[in-house]
């Protein structure tokens, strides 16, 4: 999964737009994509050192480490080309500030993943549940943002995350 700057999500619309008119087939892009990560050309070594991140919700605490996506460069590639993701692992991008029109995709993303919008408070704005393999579907935020959380697709709902929860990780206010 990665973070669409805003002029290029879009151009992506746009030509997308464009594509839906002409008939353009609708999986060519996941196709280019998967040959990316399969030549090796997307996706980044693991990020160290793991963070430790907590998730509060209605059911319990619930301890992860996470990647810290913290520049330009890991946030653009994020969890591209990666095969697995452990349950108790997850990517934080963090914006260093709150930031609107966020948006997430799944370009060169090979699992399906859970993206948690988070807002600058520490407390879940949104989730995009299970997004969906090499699809480059925008999947925007929808609100003022701080960070985003990436698990692996489905581990939102087994912990019982909903908009409101409370997200614990050193970048939040306590």
């Amino acid at each position: 999964m990665s973070y669409i700057p805003r002029a290029v999500r879009r151009t992506l619309i746009a030509a997308a737009l464009l594509a839906a008119g002409a008939g353009a087939a609708a999986a060519a892009p996941a196709a280019v994509s998967s040959r990316a990560c399969e030549t090796g050309v997307a996706g980044q070594a693991e990020i160290k050192p793991l963070q430790p991140l907590a998730l509060n919700t209605s059911r319990g605490r619930f301890a992860f480490q996470v990647e810290a996506a913290v520049t330009p460069h890991t946030r653009e590639v994020g969890l591209m080309c990666r095969k697995a993701l452990a349950p108790d692992r997850g990517m934080l991008f963090d914006f260093r500030g709150p930031t609107d029109n966020v948006a997430f995709w799944m370009r060169n993303t090979l699992i399906p993943l859970d993206i948690v919008y988070i807002r600058p408070d520490g407390r879940v704005l949104s989730i995009a549940r299970n997004a969906r393999p090499l699809d480059e579907t925008p999947l925007p935020a929808g609100g003022q943002i701080r960070a985003v959380l990436e698990l692996a697709g489905g581990r939102a709902a087994q912990i019982g995350l909903l908009p409101g929860d409370k997200v614990a990780h050193r970048i939040f206010p306590q």
